[in-house]
This record gives C-alpha cells, structure tokens and sequence, in this order.
C-alpha cells in the first residue's frame, strides 16, 4: 500500500471531523489559501499536532509579511515538534513582504533553523498557467539543494506523472515525488471545489480529453483507483498526496478507527456513505 497524506483545508470546525475521522498514523498536509492567511494554517497545525497527528504546514511565500513572521512560524513549528513544512510561492497577487516567491523563503528557513526542517516543494506535470516550463525547471533546479521533495499538482494522468518524474531525474533533480491525486469525492464537488485550493487549471485539460472526461467525471462520484494503481511500485514515486477536499466523511468510523492502511483504499474508492 503506497505511503498517503491526506490534505487538509483549515475550515471551521475541521479539528473536530479530523478527531471523529481519521486515525493518529496519518501524516496531514495543511493548505494555506490566501482568503484564509498563514495564521488559520499555522494555529490549526499546531492545534492538530498537539493531539498527536504528524502534520506539514504549508507556507506561502507571497502572504510573509516580514522576516518576523517568518521567525515566529518556525518557532511555532519548533514547539510544536513539526519538522517538515510545504513552502509555495502563493496565489497573491502581490507578496505582502519580502518573499515573491518560494526560493528566499528556503533559503531563510534553512538559515533560521541550522537545516533540520524538512520542506518540500512543487511541482508541475501539466505545466503552469501564468510560468513558461522551462522557467519552472529552472525554478526547481535552484530550490532542489534546500528542498526534501516535491509534491506535484492535482493531476489525472499516471503517465504524465512519471514522465514529469523521469524529466526531473533526467535534470539531475533527485528529490522525491508525492503525486498529487484527487481523492474520492462527490463529482459536483470536485468540480466546485477545485479552484478554491488552487488547482482549477489541472481540471482544465479534461476539456480536450473526450473519452478520458468522461470517464474521469462521469457519474456522482469521482474515484483515483485505477490513478493510482496506475502508479504503484513505479521509481520516483514516493507515495500520494491525496487532497481531499476535507470530504473526511468518505472515511467510515470504523475505517478510521482501526488504521491509516484501512483510510486510504476508503478515501481513494469512495467505499462509504456519502453525506
């Protein structure tokens, strides 16, 4: 069973459907939206982390608002024993300090904490609306020395996974990859919902994709069962970075309650009551 870390949104009351939902093995990834601010991100990672869970906050670049800050958030990480953290440039149009995008922002993490916290960066399989392609191979060959791994945008093709991994290989780009997939959730909802955190234009392609949208939306619910299999086993892949739209309540009590090996197989088919 592959290694998977479930994204969380920090919404209202998503502390308590976490609790109810998901068992203490799961790693938790914690987005940081503009509208919602790095703080909601950081006090929601440090409230789930204080009940056990292994949790990696996500940090915007472009919503620092000073190196103080910046200060004050590995610190939080510190106390909290979080060691890992997920550093994007963000969706802001314009950066509220110093950072316009993820590099500096690594670079002052690596230098405030001696190197010991973990970070993981992104990466692009279909490619970036608003950056050129080989801009973000540029971008990702100069981040790899202080990054830990990539986690790679939503996307719906096992194919275009591993050979965006092969590329990276290829580049001299040794990192890790955790492949950003879609968990199991209502049709409508994935479709709604997917701009909300950031991953809109990985829905876009399906639209020139004929047979394989129609297979992929299709009925009420949307399933990355044959994705993944698809990318089991295979070199570079070090597991799913499932996002799940805090659609928690995929999960049956029980499922939760027993392992995070019975939580993935639920997420990833939708095995159980829809709400």
């Amino acid at each position: 069973m592959f290694p998977t870390r479930i994204e969380i949104i920090p919404s209202t009351g998503i502390v308590d459907q976490v609790q109810a939902l998901v068992p203490l093995t799961t790693t938790l990834t914690m987005t940081c939206l503009p509208h919602h601010g790095i703080e909601r991100t950081m006090r929601t990672s440090v409230e789930l982390s204080g009940l056990g869970y292994t949790v990696i906050p996500h940090l915007a670049a472009r919503s620092i608002q000073d190196r103080a800050e910046l200060t004050r958030i590995m610190r939080e990480c510190d106390g909290a024993g979080i060691v890992e953290v997920f550093v994007i440039g963000g969706d802001r149009k314009q950066p509220a300090g110093p950072y316009d995008s993820a590099l500096p922002l690594l670079e002052d993490i690596a230098q405030y904490t001696g190197g010991r916290m973990r970070a993981g960066v992104a990466g692009y399989p279909e490619g970036h609306p608003t950056v050129a392609a080989l801009d973000l191979l540029d971008a990702l060959q100069d981040k790899k020395h202080l990054a830990t791994h990539v986690v790679t945008q939503m996307c719906f093709d096992a194919p275009k996974i591993l050979d965006y991994t092969a590329l990276l290989r290829r580049e001299g780009v040794d990192l890790p990859v955790w492949a950003g997939v879609a968990g199991s959730v209502p049709r409508t909802r994935l479709v709604a919902l997917a701009t909300q955190i950031g991953v809109g234009s990985s829905l876009k392609f399906l639209s020139s994709k004929g047979t394989l949208a129609r297979k992929l939306l299709s009925g009420d619910r949307y399933s990355p069962h044959t994705l993944v299999a698809g990318l089991e086993s295979q070199p570079g892949i070090a597991g799913i970075h499932l996002y799940s739209f805090n659609n928690l309540d995929a999960v049956s009590n029980e499922a939760a309650a027993s392992s995070t090996m019975a939580l993935q197989p639920a997420l990833i088919r939708g095995a159980a009551r829809e709400h």
